[in-house]
């Protein structure tokens, strides 16, 4: 009689849910999930939530294969040795293999009077508590969108889609992916919408008041809601844990996704730094590395050498509210190129990707195994670029000792 094997998922985002998923092509895999909340995070909509044109949820059942268990609670602390976790309800769950992907949220953002006075979105709680605060003052009341990213552009114009008055802090570049192309078709749409958009070194952040932000060349911007966007932080449960984590936080592991300090567990998602160069964070990483963080158990199950990361990427999408978006391609490297859909065609592929998001993580659920984005040939940068970090591009990294 087969052994059954238990394969611990902490964290039911993007790249949880797919690994998960995935995880069951075995019936001799149970596969439990742990997550925070009942209902799947769709987060590439949260500035919708704040917009008020989607409640950026989806059921669980509608992405989640049906023999996977669900525990509603949060992981404390992981005990390698012992296999097991100490959940915050008290609860301790052991695992044969656990699947690390407890994504990222917002970074502290040390400027004095942000932690206060500012609003946050990074997470489906952060995006509610903001809901009745923007309801609570009159449309001609200043906002201001700290951060010029995917997040802040897209809240900043669905904001001002809604007819309120916006200004776009950029603490440095519009946009800095974007390919010169894409920022000025993004710069053009913005001013359209009348946002006010503050780029170059001196439109910093220094200080938030209740009703005001400071910049670093002394101008003093009224704010009757301040909306933070610039940066991602992961949770530090590894470095809790006693795992060996990058700079922030991310759980180190080798090109195959497992962590450096214990191969029954495998990263994935915004918490994982394979070779310690992470990807960027996104859906369009997380669910490739959620399937390959499966496919790394599996084959460790099945007594074979897992397959070395390969990640590829296209593009990257950004909705300029409801009606218009950009759809900025990019090479396999993850470098903007010139080439980009704007208007209503970059809006409907904007549409077509999340929804296309849910599809894949529901079609994983009811036929394992059969996503293959993760395989795709590519990488070729990221391969460049553990050259010249390591010296050369390693299968696996140099486990701790």
């Amino acid at each position: 009689m087969t052994e059954n094997t238990d394969v611990l998922v902490i964290g039911g985002g993007y790249a949880g849910v797919m690994a998960a998923n995935r995880l069951t092509q075995r019936d001799d895999v149970t596969v439990t999930v742990i997550n925070p909340r009942p209902t799947f995070v769709h987060r590439v909509r949260l500035h919708q939530l704040v917009g008020g044109s989607d409640g950026a949820v989806v059921d669980y059942r509608e992405v989640l294969a049906e023999g996977v268990r669900l525990v509603v609670d949060t992981v404390a602390r992981i005990d390698a040795a012992d296999r097991s976790v100490t959940l915050t309800s008290g609860d301790t769950v052991g695992y044969d293999y656990l699947v690390y992907a407890v994504g990222s949220g917002s970074a502290d953002p040390r400027v004095p009077g942000a932690g206060e006075f500012a609003h946050p979105v990074a997470t489906l709680e952060e995006a509610q508590r903001l809901r009745p605060v923007l309801d609570s003052a009159p449309t001609a009341a200043a906002v201001t969108v700290v951060g010029a990213g995917p997040t802040g552009i897209e809240t900043a114009a669905e904001l001002a889609e809604q007819g309120r008055t916006v200004t776009l802090v950029c603490g440095g570049v519009l946009g800095p992916y974007l390919h010169s192309r894409g920022r000025r078709s993004v710069a053009r749409r913005l001013a359209a919408l009348g946002v006010t958009v503050l780029d170059g070194t001196d439109a910093k952040v220094t200080t938030v008041t209740r009703d005001a932000v400071r910049l670093a060349d002394g101008r003093e911007l009224p704010s009757r809601v301040t909306i933070w966007t610039a940066g991602f932080a992961v949770p530090d449960l590894a470095a809790r844990s006693g795992l060996s984590t990058d700079a922030l936080g991310r759980l180190l592991t080798d090109e195959t996704l497992m962590s450096v300090d214990d191969d029954r567990i495998v990263a994935a998602g915004d918490s994982a730094a394979p070779s310690g160069l992470a990807l960027r964070m996104s859906c369009q990483a997380a669910m490739p590395l959620g399937a390959r963080a499966a496919d790394t158990v599996l084959s460790l199950l099945a007594g074979e050498q897992p397959e070395t990361l390969n990640q590829s990427f296209g593009a990257q999408c950004i909705s300029l509210g409801r009606r218009t978006g950009i759809f900025q391609f990019g090479n396999r490297s993850d470098v903007a190129v010139w080439f980009h859909l704007d208007g209503r065609l970059g809006a409907k592929m904007k549409e077509a990707v999340c929804k296309g998001i849910v599809k894949h993580l529901a079609d994983e659920a009811h036929k394992p195994g059969g996503y293959s984005l993760h395989r795709m040939k590519g990488g070729a940068g990221r391969r460049q670029a553990l050259e010249s970090e390591h010296g050369q591009a390693p299968a696996t990294a140099q486990r701790a000792a």
